[in-house]
C-alpha cells in the first residue's frame, strides 16, 4: 500500500518535535471540522492535511507545560459528540423552516385559485365524509 504523505518541513525552532506537531494537527483537524476557518488558504480538502499545513506554516498557537494542562481539562468540559449533534440538528432545522416557507408558498396559492374548499380537500382523507355523530 502506497502512503501519500505531505512534504512536512517543520522549523525546530517553532515546533520541537514531529509528536508535538501531530498533536497540534489532530487539535486544529478538530476545530475545522466543527467548523473554524482556515487560517491559511490551501488547496487540500482534508481537515488533517489543512491543519498539518497551518502548524507547519506557524499561523497556530500553541501552549505547553502547566498551561496546557490548565487548558486541556477547561477542554473536557466540552463534549465534542454532543457539539457536532447539535450543529446536525440545527441543520435541519433550517432545512425544515425552508421546507416549511415553500410548502406555505404552495398552500397560499391553493387557495387563491380554490378557495377554503380545496385546502379542505386537501387535508381530508379520501373517502371520509362528514357524518353527524350517533348518540
Amino acid at each position: 500500500m502506497d502512503i501519500i504523505s505531505l512534504p512536512a518541513k517543520v522549523d525546530k525552532d517553532k515546533i520541537d518535535s514531529r509528536f508535538r506537531l501531530v498533536t497540534i494537527a489532530a487539535q486544529r483537524a478538530k476545530e475545522l471540522s466543527l467548523g473554524a476557518k482556515a487560517k491559511v488558504p490551501s488547496k487540500y480538502k482534508k481537515v488533517s492535511s489543512q491543519a498539518i499545513l497551518e502548524a507547519i506554516s506557524g499561523s497556530l498557537d500553541y501552549l505547553t507545560g502547566e498551561e496546557a494542562r490548565t487548558a486541556l481539562e477547561e477542554a473536557k468540559k466540552y463534549d465534542v459528540r454532543r457539539l457536532l449533534e447539535e450543529r446536525k440538528r440545527e441543520a435541519r432545522v433550517e432545512e425544515l423552516t425552508e421546507l416549511e416557507r415553500d410548502l406555505k408558498v404552495y398552500l397560499h396559492e391553493r387557495e387563491e385559485k380554490e378557495g377554503k374548499e380545496g385546502l379542505n380537500e386537501l387535508f381530508s382523507e379520501k373517502g371520509e365524509e362528514a357524518e353527524p355523530a350517533q348518540e
